[in-house]
């Protein structure tokens, strides 16, 4: 996992991808990489999710594929699979959680209150997802969460409701190694190919 925190601290903004057609998967990927943030969470809220994120891992070996929305024990296990170097979840799922150490596959979970914390700290867990951000309390409602953790080293990444005009105030959080956010690839300008718009 700390080869994944590195890369999150380097790339800074996690772009989360909801995309339809696998046809614009390498569209994407090359937008990505030459904006350089070769980055994409691919998230499986869509049919085309694992096959799009099989095309990126084949074809765009250079992308630093996740896959997110991470549901089920079989979606963690496609993910590997198909060759994502990391799988993120909204929740924490301690299923999800113990599959994901048993077959040695970085996982980060999503965590919202202090007690979720406090059991992903019980796994041993060092990154974890703060989701919904924006929506529970922003900010001020992260920096009280961490608070009582910060002595023991977890990292979050924040997601959910970031935008352009918010993401840096996160990013001045010490523990925030990375953020989450939509905004850099848009779901409509995937689905009508307006690359030039992405990040």
């Amino acid at each position: 996992m700390e080869e994944i925190i590195e890369l999150l601290q380097k790339l800074k903004v996690i772009p989360v991808i909801s995309i339809e057609d696998p046809d614009k998967a390498l569209p994407l990927a090359d937008a990505l990489i030459e904006g350089g943030l070769p980055m994409a969470e691919v998230t499986f809220r869509t049919d085309a999710a694992a096959r799009v994120m099989a095309i990126i891992a084949k074809d765009r070996p250079e992308m630093n594929l996740s896959a997110g929305t991470i549901l089920t024990v079989d979606q963690l296990k496609k993910a590997k699979d198909i060759g994502a170097r990391f799988g993120v979840a909204p929740g924490f799922n301690p299923k999800l959680v113990e599959e994901a150490l048993k077959i040695n596959f970085p996982f980060i979970p999503g965590v919202l209150t202090p007690g979720e914390v406090s059991v992903a700290i019980d796994y041993g867990l060092v990154l974890l997802k703060y989701f919904p951000a924006e929506p529970a309390g922003g900010v001020k409602l992260l920096k009280s969460t961490i608070a009582p953790f910060a002595h023991l080293g977890i990292k979050f990444s924040p997601t959910g409701g970031i935008g352009r005009d918010t993401y840096l105030d996160y990013l001045a959080i010490p523990q925030v190694v990375s953020i989450g956010g939509s905004w850099v690839a848009g779901k409509d300008d995937i689905r009508e190919g307006n690359w030039e718009k992405i990040i």
